[in-house]
């Protein structure tokens, strides 16, 4: 019994400390899991944000009467669907594509346009002032197939 009595003296009084450690160890764990979930979220969001421009982009472009307001037409579309999600539409970038070439080919009866629109998204809490945007961002793209129908435009 002395030995034992010797080692609870060398450590001392502990009462009170697994407490502290509890809220130590919860905080090293649980702020980068929090950090994850609300990282995540944000890229995921702008998928959806993404998907849906593409989407958007693919339609209104084949419903367009002139290569000129298809274009136009598409612009909008991307802005107003990644605004919905708050994705800045200056950081997107849209290629349209079609078997034919672009342009006013790509309006011709039957053609298959593909809109693909890609995004930037910056990672949380990651301040300006590093100037690390491409390196604390995530490129997120989806791609739109739709097809001009047989019976659109002119007889």
């Amino acid at each position: 019994m002395p030995f034992a009595k010797r080692w609870t003296d060398a450590l001392g009084d502990e009462r009170g400390s697994s407490s502290l450690e509890f809220i130590t160890a919860g905080l090293i764990l649980l702020v980068p899991l929090v950090y994850l979930i609300v990282a995540l979220s944000q890229i995921q969001g702008s998928s959806f944000a993404v998907s849906g421009a593409a989407k958007q982009a693919a339609r209104v472009f084949v419903l367009a009467e002139s290569a000129d307001d298809a274009l136009a037409r598409v612009e909008t579309a991307v802005h107003i669907s990644l605004a919905d999600f708050g994705v800045e539409s200056d950081d997107a970038h849209v290629v349209i594509s079609c078997d034919s070439g672009s342009g006013a080919e790509c309006l011709e009866r039957g053609e298959i346009v593909t809109v693909t629109v890609t995004a930037r998204v910056p990672l949380p809490l990651v301040p300006d002032v590093l100037d690390v945007d491409s390196a604390a961002s995530v490129p997120v793209q989806a791609t739109a197939v739709q097809k001009v129908s047989r019976f659109w435009g002119a007889p």
